[in-house]
C-alpha cells in the first residue's frame, strides 16, 4: 500500500517546489529586459496568425498579474500568479503540519504514504474494460479508491463507537459500515437492479 519513493520526495507531507529562475537579460541589465517585452507583445500577433497555419512560433505571455481569457472564455492566470498561489498554499500547509501533535503527525504521514499499487489498479481496470488505460486514469482511480476506503473506515469507526466497542476495527464493523453506506445509496450495488416498471 505504501509508495516507498514518496517519502524521499516529500518532507512532512508537503511538496517542495523550486521557483523558476527569474527572467533577465544575458548581460544582467534590467533595461534590456524591459525593451524585450514590447517586442514579445508584437510577436504575439504574429504567433497567433502563424498558429492557424501550423507555425511553431510561441505566444507571448501577459505581464505579471494580467488575466486574459483562455479556452471557453474562462480566464487563465499567468505562471507567476499560479506560483504565488502554490507558495501560499504550501506555507499554510507547513503552518498546519507544524501545529500537529505527535499522534496527528503520525496519522498524517500514514495518510500521505498510503496508496494502492498502481500495477494492481491498472490490471483491475483493464480486466473490466478490456482496453489499455493511460497512467492518468490509473492515478485518478487510485485516488478515488483511497477516498472510498477512507469513507468506509470512517463509517466503521462510527459503528464501533455506537456499539460501545473500542478500536481496532473488526470485520463485523466493516460489514456493517458497508451495509449502512449501501442503504444510504453511497455504494452502488451491481448485483441488485431496480425494476422501475412492472
Amino acid at each position: 500500500m505504501a509508495d516507498p519513493g514518496e517519502a524521499g520526495r516529500e518532507e512532512l507531507g508537503v511538496a517542495h517546489r523550486d521557483p523558476p529562475p527569474a527572467a533577465s537579460s544575458p548581460s544582467g541589465d534590467g533595461a534590456a529586459a524591459e525593451e524585450e517585452e514590447p517586442a514579445a507583445a508584437e510577436g504575439a500577433s504574429e504567433g497567433e496568425a502563424g498558429e492557424a497555419g501550423g507555425g511553431g512560433e510561441a505566444k507571448a505571455e501577459p505581464p505579471d498579474g494580467e488575466v486574459r481569457p483562455g479556452r471557453g472564455g474562462r480566464p487563465y492566470r499567468t505562471k507567476e500568479k499560479k506560483q504565488k498561489v502554490d507558495e501560499d498554499e504550501i506555507q499554510k500547509m507547513q503552518i498546519l503540519v507544524s501545529s500537529f501533535s505527535e499522534e496527528q503527525l503520525n496519522r498524517y504521514e500514514m495518510y500521505r504514504r498510503s496508496a494502492f499499487p498502481k500495477a494492481a489498479i491498472k490490471r483491475l481496470i483493464q480486466s473490466i474494460t478490456g482496453t489499455s488505460v493511460s497512467q492518468n486514469v490509473v492515478i485518478a482511480m487510485s485516488g478515488i479508491s483511497k477516498v472510498f476506503v477512507g469513507e468506509v473506515v470512517e463509517e466503521a469507526l462510527d459503528v464501533c463507537e455506537k456499539w460501545g466497542e473500542l478500536p481496532p476495527l473488526q470485520p463485523k464493523h466493516m460489514r456493517e459500515a458497508v451495509r449502512r453506506l449501501k442503504s444510504r445509496g453511497q455504494i452502488p450495488n451491481s448485483k441488485y437492479k431496480k425494476i422501475i416498471f412492472h
